[in-house]
């Protein structure tokens, strides 16, 4: 090599050598950057299981325009649910949750439909909110307090959401139930959105909640 060319080259080669200059007992060992390497990979795992499980919990029925986020660790009841809701249940504990879609075509008022869902059931109380939203609490009669909202989509139909607990628990569900039901969104069904769009949930125009 021509002494110019080494000339040149003497900078870098001192950065290389001041960048190697730490003490050799400072390097992580082998154990150490395999530690580090699995605790990286085991956080990876576990924030994709929380993902996944958040969106386990996030129901969305696009065919029938609305959407509703169910508690953690509860479980969905295959047998009970179909293509116009679904059922979730807190196990071993005797609460569900009932989000269900019906047609109304007899085109009643929100009143009329509310008259009937409460049918059977003791000590109801309920607030209208507009002319698209009632929230209500009852009693079933059998040592469960319910907490239900109706939302009555733009064609007539009805979203349902019912939240049944036992009474003696309420302190433990009350807040669980409001949140739950605070998350019921209804929107446009596939049928009436534009193909190829992607219908997103919204809060209904008048309804209570975040």
């Amino acid at each position: 090599m021509k002494p110019a060319s080494l000339a040149a080259c003497l900078p870098l080669l001192a950065l290389v050598a001041c960048g190697r200059a730490e003490p050799v007992g400072d390097t992580p060992s082998q154990e150490e950057l395999a530690a580090a390497a699995n605790a990286a990979a085991a956080s990876a795992i576990s924030n994709q299981q929380k993902t996944e499980d958040t969106e386990n919990r996030n129901y969305v029925n696009a065919d029938r325009g609305f959407s509703v986020t169910f508690p953690e660790g509860w479980v969905k009841d295959g047998s009970a649910s179909n293509a116009d809701g679904i059922v979730y249940e807190d196990p071993g504990a005797g609460a569900d949750v009932r989000v269900f879609w019906q047609k109304n075509g007899a085109d009643k008022t929100l009143q009329q439909i509310v008259e009937t869902v409460s049918s059977g059931s003791e000590g109801v109380d309920g607030d209208f909110i507009g002319d698209n939203e009632y929230r209500g609490t009852a009693n079933d009669g059998e040592g469960n307090n319910v907490a239900i909202r109706l939302l009555k989509q733009p064609d007539g139909s009805i979203v349902t959401a019912t939240f049944v607990y036992p009474e003696m628990l309420s302190e433990q569900y009350q807040a669980i139930a409001e949140k739950l039901l605070d998350s019921l969104r209804v929107f446009a069904p596939r049928s009436q959105t534009p193909e190829g769009q992607v219908p997103t949930p919204v809060q209904a125009s008048n309804a209570a909640g975040n």
